[in-house]
């Protein structure tokens, strides 16, 4: 089975869940509205530049972005040093459990 990756709709769902309008995305972005929606609606494909910066702004990366990798990810690098670690903390739980979960099956 072929999987049609759809960029404009991984674009538009990422915008929706920040809650920002095309307005406002491309206010952060300093380009036009058009081009935000062009991009949502897969009609013009954005520089590098400007996916670079659309990972930054959703908080994703750029291969998820680009559909190479459907992993999301949590940017950290905005946290202090305490709420690193927490998470870090929560991350190895997490991967713990699910190990532990695999082994009793």
């Amino acid at each position: 089975m072929i999987m049609v990756y759809d960029f404009g709709l991984r674009l538009k769902e990422l915008r929706k869940k920040k809650k920002l309008s095309q307005s406002q995305v491309s206010a952060r972005l300093n380009i036009t509205k058009s081009s935000i929606s062009g991009y949502e609606n897969n009609i013009i494909t954005p520089s590098n530049d400007i996916i670079v910066k659309l990972a930054l702004l959703y908080g994703v990366t750029t291969d998820y972005l680009l559909g190479l990798d459907n992993n999301e990810s949590i940017v950290i690098s905005d946290l202090t040093n305490n709420q690193k670690e927490i998470v870090r903390l929560l991350v190895n739980e997490f991967k713990l459990n699910n190990r532990n979960a695999n082994l009793s099956k």
